[in-house]
């Protein structure tokens, strides 16, 4: 056997707790405080693309928060639906505003307060409210989306109503907000 062959299979077969590692990792990782990596504003990939959410231990002033949600979205993370009547919506899908959140607002938090059929039982309209929490404070919006029940083309009227209003709540936030205004020049 080699000299150092030994020494190898002995490290390698040397019993070590399999459980005890990682959370000593973890615990060793979640007392050093670590920033996000961001995208830089040249990158294509706003939403965060393959950069990993931070979920804990990151804080930012409110007013950084709402700067970075304040930015211009990529057209290449913006989709356009077409209603019947041939008018065509621009939009950002919810699950990329839930992503941009978790990247530049990793402590926001969302509820709906509020689901109302009309009287007729034709529409169906979802309250949402978004609060961002910064280190200096804390700041919310409230929206409201409308879905006709018989419109099933995408999805759940309830679900269509809540992630309209989901966007426009982020939209008084900043966030996606261009979409709105872009047309009036």
């Amino acid at each position: 056997m080699a000299p150092g062959a030994l020494a190898r299979l002995l490290l390698r077969r040397a019993p070590t707790p399999r459980l005890a590692r990682p959370f000593a990792a973890k615990a060793r990782a979640s007392r050093r405080l670590q920033e996000p990596e961001v995208p830089s504003e040249e990158e294509d990939n706003f939403a965060g693309g393959e950069v990993a959410a931070p979920t804990e231990g990151i804080s930012k002033p409110l007013a950084e928060v709402l700067k970075e949600l304040g930015k211009r979205v990529p057209d290449s993370l913006v989709k356009t639906r077409v209603e019947d009547n041939g008018f065509a919506i621009k939009y950002i899908p919810w699950h990329i505003v839930n992503k941009i959140l978790n990247i530049h607002a990793p402590e926001w938090s969302g509820e709906v307060r509020s689901i109302v059929y009309s009287s007729d039982r034709k529409s169906v309209s979802v309250v949402y409210r978004v609060t961002l929490h910064g280190t200096d404070a804390e700041i919310y919006r409230e929206a409201t989306g409308t879905a006709s029940v018989d419109d099933t083309n995408y999805g759940d009227p309830v679900q269509k109503a809540e992630a309209m209003a989901f966007r426009r709540a982020c939209a008084r936030l900043g966030l996606g907000l261009h979409l709105y205004h872009e047309d009036m020049s």
